[in-house]
């Protein structure tokens, strides 16, 4: 008797264990998180999510609106000040005026930035280069880069 209710205790244990194991770095509620795309020009950041929502609440947004998948997305990508032009059950496109530092001239120092849950795929363009990472909670080290936007000619 006393074995069957050590046995019952370890699965009990167990049960309670699993559901903490199998929570995954790119999910966060309802929503995980395939890849983001962040484009950089002129001091502003155009960032691009793609994710997937569980089938369960897909009904719930429509009765009920997609505010609740805005704010969530807006905790994931951690950004105070981005403002959601697009958004769906499979993607958004946010903006993000003023992401970068300028330095006057065109020359832009976009900072390091971390993200609240692990982005599987993140891309980060300039106008001269792209930086990619792969399972990562953070863009490390910040990026300089130039604008694309004609610059003044001091002659």
């Amino acid at each position: 008797m006393r074995a069957y209710a050590v046995v019952l205790l370890i699965l009990l244990a167990a049960s309670l264990v699993v559901p903490v194991l199998a929570a995954r770095e790119e999910r966060y509620s309802y929503i995980t998180i395939q890849d983001v795309q962040i484009r950089l020009d002129n001091g502003s950041a155009d960032i691009h999510v793609n994710y997937k929502v569980d089938e369960g609440t897909r009904f719930i947004f429509f009765l009920l609106g997609k505010q609740d998948l805005k704010n969530k997305l807006m905790k994931i990508l951690n950004y105070d000040d981005a403002k959601i032009k697009r958004i769906d059950l499979s993607s958004a496109d946010l903006t993000v005026n003023e992401a970068a530092l300028s330095y006057g001239n065109g020359i832009y120092w976009y900072p390091s930035h971390d993200f609240n849950i692990a982005i599987p795929q993140l891309s980060v363009s300039s106008p001269q280069a792209t930086r990619n990472f792969t399972m990562t909670r953070e863009f490390p080290s910040g990026m300089g880069y130039f604008s694309t936007e004609p610059r003044a000619d001091f002659g």
